[in-house]
């Protein structure tokens, strides 16, 4: 395949495999640390990528997700807003399957790495994040998953996240997403 044949896909492997992300930049999925992707990129791809691998009722972003959970937390609601930031480039892939691809599990750190590293994001927030995230999960997967999805929450003795799934456009989902990324960053 020649570059133009690579460009017309929007994929280019000569640095590594590359992305051609919204605003015309590239993202190397093996160098990350070395791409020049901002929150507008991430704000957009997460935006349009529809969580639960698009097996909800309704369309519901990662955007919309990463707002609640940011939404969730006090002290970390920043490192919250971006905790799933790396699916802007990588697409929501279900637990299930990232379990079956240990390499995807690798890739998806170092994209982590360098989204953190970009933004600025302390690195003690993963636990409370993490707890903020299931609460948000057993909350969406009640109101927008099919019945018995949401099973395991009672038993796993989780409290569902006060939280209202709106299915917020991608348009909206985008614009609520970066505004509240500034109003976080300005209050650092």
């Amino acid at each position: 395949m020649n570059m133009i044949q690579q460009q017309v896909v929007a994929v280019r492997v000569a640095k590594g495999p590359e992305i051609m992300l919204a605003s015309g930049k590239w993202f190397d999925f093996l160098n990350p640390h070395g791409s020049e992707f901002d929150i507008e990129d991430i704000a957009h791809g997460l935006s349009k990528v529809c969580r639960y691998s698009g097996q909800c009722k309704e369309f519901y972003s990662v955007a919309e997700h990463s707002l609640i959970v940011s939404e969730q937390v006090e002290d970390f609601a920043f490192e919250a807003l971006l905790h799933d930031a790396s699916e802007a480039f990588m697409g929501d892939i279900t637990r299930p399957l990232k379990q079956l691809v240990p390499e995807f599990k690798r890739l998806e750190a170092e994209i982590e790495s360098a989204i953190s590293e970009r933004f600025d994001l302390r690195s003690n927030y993963r636990s409370v994040v993490k707890q903020a995230d299931l609460r948000v999960l057993a909350a969406e997967q009640i109101q927008i998953m099919a019945e018995g999805c949401a099973d395991w929450v009672e038993e796993a003795g989780i409290e569902p996240a006060p939280i209202e799934v709106r299915h917020l456009t991608p348009e909206k989902a985008k614009d609520e997403f970066l505004a509240r990324f500034y109003e976080l960053r300005s209050s650092r």
